[in-house]
């Protein structure tokens, strides 16, 4: 399974060690198809318009890499002795993360205690993706492909 207890515990980690003592914390980490994991987390900006999710810096240390994401995790602090919540990847990250194929897994909150997780694939986040009326699309997608894709 590409989304496991290192995968979450490596987001956890890099949120505690990025803002020791801070009641609110947050960060992501992905799998790459070599096992390598990266993390990553957002800065917060004056203007909230041009913030960043957690994912998106290790999501471009993948693609700098040449490299495949597996699975993706992102976590945010629940307050004081509330531990860490697990949140399922947004739409924008979710379409960064589809870049890589319906089949990467992502961690989703269970819904009666978001500190518990399950592993789901986007396929199955996103049944209804716009991109699934493009039977003939190869996934995953590679961005070096000349040719055109219809509506994007």
């Amino acid at each position: 399974m590409a989304v496991d207890q290192e995968l979450v515990d490596a987001a956890i980690g890099l949120a505690h060690a990025r803002f020791p003592g801070q009641a609110w914390s947050g960060a992501a980490a992905l799998r790459l198809d070599n096992g390598v994991i990266l993390t990553s987390t957002a800065p917060d900006p004056p203007n909230s318009a041009v913030g960043l999710c957690h994912e998106t810096g290790a999501i471009c240390e993948a693609y700098k890499l040449d490299r495949r994401v597996v699975a993706s995790v992102c976590v945010t602090a629940a307050g004081e002795d509330r531990g860490y919540w697990v949140l399922a990847p947004c739409g924008v990250c979710q379409e960064r993360l589809f870049a890589y194929g319906p089949d990467v897994e992502v961690a989703v909150p269970e819904p009666a205690d978001p500190r518990r997780w399950r592993t789901l694939r986007l396929r199955d986040v996103q049944p209804h993706w716009f991109a699934r009326v493009f039977p003939d699309d190869v996934w995953p997608f590679d961005s070096r492909d000349p040719e055109p894709r219809p509506g994007g």
